[in-house]
Formats: structure tokens, sequence, C-alpha cells
């Protein structure tokens, strides 16, 4: 029997139990639903980070202090392996692949202007980092070199800042806030950048000269990190190299020490957190899948009852000269037809769900081709598999003893 006939008793079958056909199809067709739209979200957050990462500046490296340790014992943190200012002096003067450095220091603390305060966070830096942050200064003008060395109060506001003390469409500058009460005055607005992949509002800071916050406010001579940017992405590595070795030099450390600093790239960061979302993106679409062997038990009960039903109809076609073949294709026909038509109308709901979570929820999603295919794959290998044993029974029946079956 040509397989055309085989597809024709196959659809037959389906069409004289719609209902079951459809309650079968249910388990495949929310099974690759959920494998697309887990994948779909884990897709879209990595896409995300890496987005992220990338607007802060694909050359830049930071330092941040680490504590000293010798033979694997950690000796703790001190201000001798503290960040300085002297560290900062060093980088500046010494290493040749470097665009842009600064220094960063940050506190938390109460803003007030009239009867408006809010929480907020004060970042400290020269006036190369709101260029290595591609921070955008959108209305007043940046700090100078001698606002910097005479530790001068003055600052710059993010949008949410603006906003909670001012209101909407209110020009800042010229005013006096309060921060801890020390009075600054706002001499710009820094451009809206928004919520990161976190949940962190980027715009809720104020920025004023590391100077003016490391004695003014927060009162201590270390710094928090020390950012900086390469000359361009392919130097990066010579570049940390270099620092190192610099950094070594300033804290005077042995050959034998260990480093006191950490340094790190945006590439380093944007690996791990590549990997951490590969790992979610396996967890998720493993979890997913089980939906499917859940759907493809489901086939192989559901064409279990199928053979049962039809043992005389299986008996005649056998009894009059129909080979055991036969009847094995035409069973595996059905049931990898019921998984493949689940299947695609479970691409179509995956695909539908996925736009929906971007547009109620705001995740970001990415429904790649990858795993349409790989899903429509998988219940195709899960109704051939599970419709493999039933069909193969079915094809071994006695026609003497299935045109006696009641």
């Amino acid at each position: 029997m040509n397989i055309l006939n085989l597809l024709k008793i196959a659809l037959g079958a389906m069409k004289r139990n719609k209902f079951r056909a459809f309650l079968t199809m249910l388990g495949i067709i929310i099974g690759v639903a959920s494998v697309i739209a887990m994948l779909a979200i884990g897709e879209g957050s990595n896409a995300s980070i890496k987005e992220e990462i990338s607007k802060m500046g694909t050359n830049m490296i930071f330092i941040r202090p680490g504590n000293q340790s010798r033979g694997g014992v950690g000796l703790g943190s001190s201000s001798s392996n503290s960040l300085e200012l002297k560290d900062f002096e060093a980088l500046k003067t010494n290493c040749t692949n470097l665009a842009a450095i600064s220094p960063e220091v940050s506190g938390a603390g109460q803003v007030i202007f009239g009867s408006n305060n809010c929480p907020t966070t004060i970042y400290g830096g020269n006036e190369d980092y709101t260029y290595i942050k591609k921070i955008e200064v959108e209305s007043g003008r940046i700090f100078s070199s001698q606002e910097i060395n005479s530790s001068a109060k003055v600052c710059l506001l993010g949008k949410t800042v603006v906003e909670n003390l001012f209101g909407e469409d209110v020009d800042p500058i010229g005013q006096i806030i309060r921060f801890k009460k020390i009075p600054f005055k706002v001499i710009g607005v820094l451009g809206e950048k928004g919520e990161n992949t976190f949940g962190q509002d980027q715009d809720d800071m104020i920025l004023a000269p590391y100077t003016t916050v490391q004695k003014r406010v927060l009162a201590q001579n270390f710094l928090k990190s020390i950012v900086m940017s390469a000359t361009s992405e392919d130097n990066i590595e010579e570049a940390s190299l270099e620092i190192e070795a610099c950094m070594r030099n300033s804290h005077k450390l042995k050959e034998t020490d260990e480093n006191d600093f950490n340094i790190r790239t945006q590439d380093e960061l944007m690996n791990t957190f590549s990997s951490i979302s590969n790992v979610m993106l396996v967890l998720l679409g493993a979890i997913s899948a089980i939906s499917l062997l859940v759907g493809g038990i489901g086939i192989m009960n559901i064409m279990y009852v199928s053979v049962t039903e039809r043992t005389r109809e299986i008996g005649l076609r056998l009894a009059i000269g129909g080979k055991g073949k036969d009847i094995l294709m035409q069973f595996l026909l059905e049931a990898i037809l019921l998984s493949l038509i689940g299947g695609l109308a479970g691409v179509f709901l995956g695909i539908l769900s996925s736009n929906m979570v971007h547009s109620f929820m705001g995740w970001p999603v990415m429904v790649t081709s990858q795993s349409i295919v790989l899903s429509f794959l998988f219940c195709s290998v899960i109704g051939m598999f599970f419709g493999w044993y039933p069909a193969k029974k079915a094809s071994a029946l006695d026609p003497i003893i299935a045109l006696r079956h009641e």
C-alpha cells in the first residue's frame, strides 16, 4: 500500500475521533508552546544583558580593591590594598593604552530641595567619567578640572532625581540642592538611560567631582574603583596587562604576592553573564521539554486504545492479504500526524504567548528560528518514538485471533 493511501486512512481515523485526537495533541501543543516561550524569554534576556553591557562601552576596564592573600589565607581588607589617588596618578602617567581614566567614589543618602526630598546615590568622578560610562549631558555642562581641584560643590542630576525634586519639564540648572546637608549647585542634567536589565534605575543618580564626594560627603581618602577606557577594543588585553604591572608596582607587591586588586573588562563581564544565561536557557528548555514527553506518553496511550478498538479492522486487513508493514506504517503515520499537527499549533501558540509576555509584562523576548526548528523536530521524534510500539503491536496481531475479537 502506498504512502498516500496510508495517509488517507490515518486522517480518516483522526476525523472519526476529532475530540480524542485534539486531547491527544494538546500535550504536544502545550509542550512545544512552552519550549518556544521559555527559550524566547531566555534568549531575550541574554540579548538584553549583552546590549546593556555594550551600551556601557565594550572597551571599558575597571579596577576594584580585593582582599590580599598568601598561601590561600585571606589577610583582610586594609588601607594597604585599598585604591588610592596615587594608583590613579600612576595609571594615568604610565599606561599608554588608555584613552581616558577616572576615579570613582559613591555613597547613598537623602537629597533635598525645598519641601521635596528623595533617597538617591551620589557618584564622584572627573571630567572623563561621562565619556567612559557613555553618559550624555543633556543640558548644562560637566564640571571643570578647576572645580575638581577645588572640591567645588557642583553637580549634575539624573532625570529621576530632577522629576522627584522639581517635577516634570522644569529646568533645575542654577538651583541649590542639599545632599546630606551639604549644598550643591546644579550645573547640568544627564541624558535619560532608563532601567537596566536588572531593574536598576540608571537615572536615579547625582554626579559630582570625585574630590567633593570624597572629602565633603564621605570623608574618606580611598576610592571605590578606578574606571578607564582602552584606546580600542583590540588592545584591551594589552591594556589590562599594562594596568596590572602598573598597579603591582604602585602597591609594591613582590613576585610571590597575589594581586590585592581586581581588574575587570566588559568582555569578561559579558562572558560571565552569557555563561549564566546559557545555563538558565538550558534549564528552561529542559523543564519545558518534560511536557513534550508527557504529550508523547499521551500519544502512546491513545494509540494503544486505537489498536484495541480497531483489532477486528486490523484482522480483516491482514486476512485479505494486507502486510504487517502496512499496518505498522498506518498506525505509525497516525501517531506522527498527531504529533506534527500538535507541533504546528504549538509553534503558533508559543510565538503568540511570547509576544503577549513582551506586550503585557515588558520582558525582553526573542523567538529564534532555531528554537522553532528544534521544537518541531523534537515533537516529530516524540511521535515516532511513542507511536512505534503500539504500531508494532498492531502489525504483529494474529489475523484469526483479531477477527474473533469482540
